[in-house]
């Protein structure tokens, strides 16, 4: 028993000198790992890494797996490290392949894969352990913004490894924020990104994202809502009547604010005089009873919340009221009867303004006289060319010869023919 104990113990020391002995060698000899290669591993803490020393066209050589601090872990498919994590997955010819569960940051470092061979072997797997970071936590310098002012936001990202990344999102907007690395114990990093831009109202219940990029984890986000206050926007809506204010009619206008907080105070003025006498507010409506012309105006409806004022206008110009007609009746009609005719009128707008309303019987009225003054300008203008035409000096062959006579009555004895042809010359006058 003393000897196979003693055997025993040889075992253990041979086993553990080995890797000294190629460690030494190893200085004495340039490294050759065109034999033997792996690969780093990255690994979030807790989970499993697996290396694997593979080997190409072995000749039987012995294969070993080293820790960072040059204890063997595997020899061949023996386990001499009293470390139960270690866990063989597979071991032949060509592979050594180790898993190592419950990852802790101590584990990382440079694990060695042996080859011995003549000079021995090496090839370095490198473990990273990656740290997720805490779930990320929004700030904002104010809960609530106004219109129009700048907001400032930080979102933060604590204790991961290697340092995270912060991208922001406004709606479907990427926006671009100012981060800070700064590190911690244990190689440990804590990102702050500080984002800063201009509300608007469209603004108001927009989600704004922070999103946590990291190789140890995906989708990392902390979300808030912008809450922005407004000043509030009015519009003057005219319940009735329906189509033009008329002298008699009755007119509700209503007052319709919105904003953020609700407006909380409405008020009607008349811009530049007083309201009229009939006229009553109840809440946001106006209502004035039996319009005039004495009513028209500028109508003013102002709404306010803690932010502003703002107000909207409606100009009202009352027409006149509409006009009856009488219709004929026939000798066979007892009772005569009448029934109100509406003449068409160009529709307007109150709240645009209008001019003076014209009457349609006066416009008939001035067209045909009208008509009735350019046709006589017509019959002027052709009589007068006609009379034109026909102006002038009339001659008679009764004083043919004057010229060559002393008197006058020479002048008539000498004329050619005397009044021989008296007969068949004859003069017409029409």
């Amino acid at each position: 028993m003393a000897i196979a104990s003693n055997g025993s113990l040889a075992t253990l020391l041979f086993l553990f000198m080995i890797p000294a002995a190629l460690h030494k060698g190893a200085a004495q000899y340039p490294v050759q790992s065109q034999n033997l290669v792996t690969d780093n591993v990255a690994v979030v803490e807790g989970e499993v890494a697996v290396i694997s020393c593979r080997v190409k066209n072995n000749d039987d050589s012995v294969i070993q797996l080293l820790n960072p601090n040059r204890q063997t872990i595997y020899f061949r498919d023996v386990r001499p490290l009293k470390d139960a994590r270690f866990q063989l997955v597979n071991f032949s010819d060509n592979e050594l392949r180790v898993s190592l569960s419950n990852v802790t940051l101590s584990d990382e470092g440079r694990y060695v894969c042996q080859l011995y061979t003549d000079p021995p072997q090496e090839a370095y797997a490198d473990i990273t352990v990656l740290i997720p970071p805490g779930n990320p936590i929004i700030e904002s310098r104010e809960g609530q913004v106004i219109e129009g002012n700048e907001t400032e936001m930080t979102c933060t990202a604590m204790g991961s490894k290697p340092a995270a990344t912060i991208r922001w999102m406004k709606g479907d907007k990427e926006l671009q924020g100012k981060s800070k690395v700064e590190e911690m114990y244990d190689t440990m990093f804590t990102v702050t990104s500080q984002l800063t831009f201009t509300v608007t109202k469209e603004d108001d219940g927009v989600p704004v994202v922070c999103i946590v990029d990291h190789p140890a984890v995906k989708d990392v986000q902390a979300q808030t809502y912008l809450v922005v206050h407004y000043k509030p926007e009015v519009k003057i809506v005219v319940e009735f009547p329906d189509g033009l204010p008329r002298e008699g009619q009755n007119m509700e206008l209503s007052c319709q604010a919105k904003g953020k907080p609700h407006p909380q105070q409405i008020n009607w003025v008349k811009v530049d005089d007083d309201l009229p006498s009939h006229a009553l507010i109840t809440g946001p409506d106006l209502y004035i009873e039996n319009l005039n012309k004495t009513y028209n105006g500028t109508y003013r409806c102002f709404a306010a919340n803690s932010v502003g004022e703002s107000y909207d206008d409606y100009i009202l110009y009352v027409y006149d009221a509409p006009t009856t007609t009488p219709i004929p009746t026939t000798a066979t009609t007892t009772t005569p009867t009448t029934t109100t005719i509406s003449l068409p009128e160009a529709t307007a707008d109150s709240r645009a303004g209008e001019g003076a309303p014209r009457a349609v019987d006066h416009a008939v009225i001035g067209g045909v006289v009208a008509v009735v003054v350019f046709a006589m300008l017509c019959l002027l203008i052709i009589l007068g060319r006609y009379f034109a035409r026909h102006k002038g000096t009339y001659f008679t062959h009764e004083a043919k010869g004057a010229d060559d006579a002393a008197d006058a009555d020479t002048a008539i004895i000498n004329a050619e023919g005397g009044h021989n042809n008296s007969d068949e010359k004859k003069e017409y006058y029409i």
